[in-house]
């Protein structure tokens, strides 16, 4: 009865612990997805993603128009300004028929 009581109490315990951090987030679910990892980013989030991944290059035209196509592709986008596509493989793999790569780096 004891060890009953104590499995009850501990997902009692869990269930809460949700329940809390669902409110302070003010979400209706729970999102753990890492940071610049695939599936990180809303459709709809791309053009303001792409807006600060772009903001540190010279040539904001095309990075916008690439980066938008391939946030939208793989609905991910690597943190930072350059660098770091390593975080995403769809938009680190993605190439043209050449073999460049298609996503932009930046700066």
């Amino acid at each position: 009865m004891a060890r009953f009581l104590g499995i009850s109490s501990g997902l009692l315990l869990l269930i809460a612990s949700a329940f809390v951090a669902e409110t302070v987030e003010g979400t209706s679910t729970l999102n753990f997805r890492p940071m610049g990892g695939e599936g990180s980013v809303k459709k709809e989030d791309c053009p303001a993603a792409c807006e600060y991944r772009c903001s540190a290059t010279s040539h904001k035209k095309p990075c916008m128009f690439f980066c938008q196509m391939c946030c939208e592709k793989c609905l991910c986008l690597p943190s930072g300004t350059s660098g770091n596509k390593e975080e995403c493989p769809c938009y680190n793999n993605w190439k043209t028929k050449e073999g460049s790569p298609k996503c932009p780096s930046t700066i």
